[in-house]
């Protein structure tokens, strides 16, 4: 019987006493860190939340029009009474007028047809703030005419808000073949927007065709005699009077100045509530409201 007292040195033995060491483990401090207090773990989680944190702007910046009913605004770049002033609501010839027109026609005077225009005010408000949209989003915007004589406005109306345009002749397959025609890394149009949907023979235009097979959304000026069931975004009304066609170019080139000036509004107020974040407010918090109203209340010319 081994006592009591040899029992702890006899399972002891053989082995070596190492005083005690304590390990401390330095934390991170809310204050702002030196150059060598970064460790690897840090600068990789820091690295990670970089492209999280700018996709999540990136995407409250692409919401935030989807909030609201009229963002743009473009109810007041127009009027019933500007359209009856540059004469939107003259048509063709009642013998010239297509079936699908029909539902758009206010009457006839003297064998000539009449557009609604309240229909017609509807429609282009429509039209207008899906242009604005897609010119928010970046996207690319075609004017398309066949209308020589309207050439050169549209031209300088896709040049001035920074667009494309397409006024000559419409190869056939420009847009179905189009990596064949133009090459593997083209990209096709977000969006085109047709000024006249008929061609210089009076047939329509092949692009609205094309769009449709590849399902470009359109925005398409439609007469009395032309046929709406292929444009997205029909909007009935006089693409043969300069004065008509004119209010039209200057409408849609209003909205996409429009447009793209509110996304560098919207991407200014977003980079400051980031900067306001970072100094102790949330991110993801609202903007103030003095803010809100400036951004609300900020045009373009």
């Amino acid at each position: 019987m081994v006592p009591g007292s040899v029992l702890p040195r006899l399972l002891g033995a053989g082995v070596r006493r190492r005083p005690l060491q304590l390990h401390l483990v330095q934390t991170a401090t809310p204050g702002p860190a030196g150059p060598s207090g970064r460790t690897l773990g840090s600068a990789a989680a820091s690295a990670a939340r970089e492209p999280e944190r700018s996709s999540d702007l990136n995407e409250r910046i692409l919401s935030e029009p989807l909030k609201h009913f009229d963002f743009f605004n473009v109810k007041e770049l127009f009027s019933v009474r500007s359209l009856f002033d540059a004469r939107v609501h003259l048509g063709h010839k009642a013998g010239c007028r297509h079936r699908f027109m029909e539902p758009y026609i206010f009457g006839s005077r003297l064998d000539q047809d009449i557009i609604d225009l309240e229909q017609t005010a509807t429609h282009l408000q429509l039209a207008l703030n899906f242009t604005a949209h897609v010119a928010y989003r970046g996207g690319i915007i075609l004017f398309v005419s066949r209308k020589r004589q309207f050439s050169h406005l549209i031209e300088n109306v896709a040049r001035d808000c920074g667009e494309y345009a397409h006024t000559r002749y419409f190869k056939g397959g420009l847009l179905t073949n189009a990596p064949l025609l133009l090459g593997p890394m083209v990209r096709l149009p977000d969006l085109i927007i047709f000024l006249h949907t008929l061609n210089n023979v009076f047939e329509p235009h092949i692009a609205v065709r094309d769009a449709a097979k590849m399902n470009i959304p359109t925005v398409g000026i439609v007469d009395t005699n032309c046929n709406p069931s292929l444009i997205t975004y029909p909007v009935p009304g006089n693409d043969d009077s300069p004065a008509a066609v004119q209010l039209f170019c200057r409408l849609f080139r209003t909205s996409i100045r429009r447009a793209k000036e509110k996304r560098k509004q919207v991407e200014a107020l977003y980079r400051l509530q980031g900067q306001e974040g970072a100094k102790g407010r949330g991110p993801a918090d609202p903007p103030s409201p003095g803010v809100q109203a400036e951004l609300d209340l900020g045009h373009s010319p």
